[in-house]
């Protein structure tokens, strides 16, 4: 089991992110992406869904492993990567690649509350456990609504993935809910990474994604790196979506054929999958 503390957001949550999110991505970078491969069902879905020839965003991209998909339909639509880490991006350049040096993957650095697209640059946008990274709700709300600025006003498309507090039976981390919790309902933690030392890696063969960093806390040969996570708690990804479109002036819900020249926003689904919360939005104009 991870041993998973609570963390205590200081007064500057930019300086806080440097140090509990940033820097530590940079200097797990290469063991970080080899155990980040396998897509997830409900993204790889959702990005098979698209029509052929949309553009999109993937905003805080990591290794890319979502850039060379649809695999069935490969070159069928193109989404551009962003990552705060510079170390991840020289990864996804060649994601999904083999041998790598073969296709280079349009990728960019950039901070996901940057706003360095024009509006409705994109078709569609993904987020991919990137925004439970940002330690504060503000900031938060911030991340979406510049995901909802740079899709289309009337067909953009975007999924956000965050991991939840309610962890499943493969998870093996075990979230502190005292004294942890923030007024939107989650909780904020410190979920640690562990780098084995030299020649333990193939010993710890890795069974998921979600579970294939084993906690060697215990150990003091290896360096641990803490991560900060919101963890969302349930119905709080929605709801923040939601404030998100309403902060930006657009109307929430289904578009009403009666109302005229209006901008707005629905959630198309939402749920939970394996230990993760997701959101599928819809930008519509009438």
């Amino acid at each position: 089991m991870k041993t998973v503390t609570v963390a205590v957001v200081d007064s500057d949550p930019t300086k806080y992110e440097e140090q509990h999110v940033h820097a530590v991505y940079d200097q797990i970078a290469s063991h970080f992406s080899s155990t980040r491969y396998k897509p997830w069902p409900i993204i790889a879905s959702f990005l098979a869904s698209l029509p052929t020839g949309w553009v999109g965003l993937d905003s805080g991209t990591g290794n890319g492993k979502y850039l060379h998909l649809p695999a069935d339909r490969p070159g069928s639509i193109l989404t551009i990567g962003m990552d705060r880490s510079w170390n991840l991006l020289q990864i996804a350049k060649h994601a999904g690649s083999e041998p790598a040096a073969l296709v280079t993957r349009e990728v960019v650095w950039g901070d996901v509350l940057g706003n360095g697209w024009r509006a409705g640059a994109f078709d569609y946008a993904i987020s991919i456990a990137t925004i439970h990274h940002l330690a504060s709700h503000e900031r938060r709300k911030l991340a979406v609504q510049r995901l909802l600025h740079c899709v289309s006003p009337s067909h953009g498309r975007v999924l956000i993935y965050v991991w939840a507090v309610e962890q499943d039976e493969l998870s093996k981390r075990n979230i502190p809910t005292d004294g942890s919790g923030s007024e939107a309902g989650g909780h904020d933690v410190f979920v640690p990474w562990v780098i084995p030392a030299q020649g333990q890696d193939r010993k710890r063969q890795i069974k998921t994604e979600q579970d294939s960093n084993q906690d060697d806390a215990q150990s003091n040969d290896v360096p641990v790196y803490n991560r900060y996570y919101h963890m969302f708690a349930k119905g709080e990804l929605p709801r923040l979506a939601l404030e998100a479109a309403d902060g930006m002036g657009l109307i929430t819900g289904s578009p009403n054929t009666n109302v005229r020249d209006k901008q707005g926003c629905e959630v198309v689904r939402d749920g939970w999958e394996r230990s993760n919360y997701y959101v599928e939005l819809r930008r519509w104009k009438t």
